[in-house]
């Protein structure tokens, strides 16, 4: 819990930059979204999610006998420290901190002056990257058999046979949370350039999903490398997405009038031509 109080007082500190400044970035967005091309892409994503929660229906279970039959050795020596582990307590802890941050990290948002006035915009965008997770994870566990590292041990009851112990790779509990703190981590800094709430933002942004990660190898839902995949995939969804949608990257060229003088003291005019990258 102490983690995600530092993302909330990550939150307090959105309202503390100056009244005028602060009025001043509400007009504007550093953002360019158009329903065009933006509404295509989200129903695409749904589809590919929707197609992956279709594949992921069709898997089949490990019967009693096979799950028995598992061997550890079989799990790479990185991975092999978690095979067994097993705790209610731990998958609660995990759900809580997941399914809260989905909520609390745009929700934070909200409460910085400089993105309320853009938060429809900033929500459809949060939507779309929160899609591209989504897209990647079902596909993933979709066509990919992996067993949760509880089936090397005895416990799990009636999950040991479910369709769902064969989910492991990626960690979607992971992923997603990352994709929540990192989005509302970007998009502060897009807004919020030059904020001394940098390091408490981004802080907080890294250190909730590190937690739901600890809190899924503890409960014995995913192994240290599904983590990992699962923790980078979010991380580069909540980061880039945004950062593709920046109104700097499509202002395309502009031209400056120029004129001086050169060494030889000879004058000289023009037009400057500037490309943004």
């Amino acid at each position: 819990m102490k983690f995600l109080s530092s993302l909330l007082l990550s939150g307090a500190l959105l309202t503390s930059a100056a009244p005028v400044a602060t009025a001043q970035k509400a007009a504007s967005s550093p953002y360019q979204t158009r329903f065009a091309v933006d509404g295509p892409v989200i129903l695409g994503l749904g589809a590919v999610s929707g197609f992956g929660l279709y594949r992921v229906q069709q898997k089949h279970g490990l019967t009693t006998a096979e799950a028995a039959a598992l061997n550890k050795n079989d799990i790479p020596k990185f991975d092999r420290f978690s095979a067994g582990r097993y705790s209610d307590r731990a998958q609660l802890v995990g759900d809580l901190t997941c399914y809260g941050s989905l909520v609390v990290a745009p929700g934070l948002l909200a409460l910085d002056p400089a993105v309320r006035g853009k938060y429809g915009q900033v929500l459809a965008l949060y939507v779309e990257t929160m899609l591209v997770t989504d897209a990647l994870f079902t596909t993933s566990v979709g066509n990919i058999t992996r067993y949760r590292p509880y089936l090397y041990g005895t416990e799990g009851g009636n999950k040991r046979t479910s369709k769902i112990a064969t989910n492991s790779f990626f960690a979607g509990h992971t992923a997603h949370t990352a994709t929540a703190t990192f989005f509302a981590a970007k998009v502060f800094h897009d807004f919020n350039p030059d904020s001394p709430a940098q390091p408490f933002v981004w802080g907080a942004a890294a250190v909730v999903p590190a937690v739901v990660a600890y809190s899924r190898i503890e409960a014995g839902k995913h192994f240290l490398s599904d983590n990992i995949v699962g923790y980078a995939v979010g991380a580069t969804a909540g980061i880039v997405i945004p950062q593709l949608h920046k109104s700097a990257r499509r202002t395309g060229y502009s031209f400056t009038p120029i004129q001086g003088l050169n060494v030889n003291g000879y004058s000289y005019g023009g037009l400057l031509m500037t490309k943004q990258l």
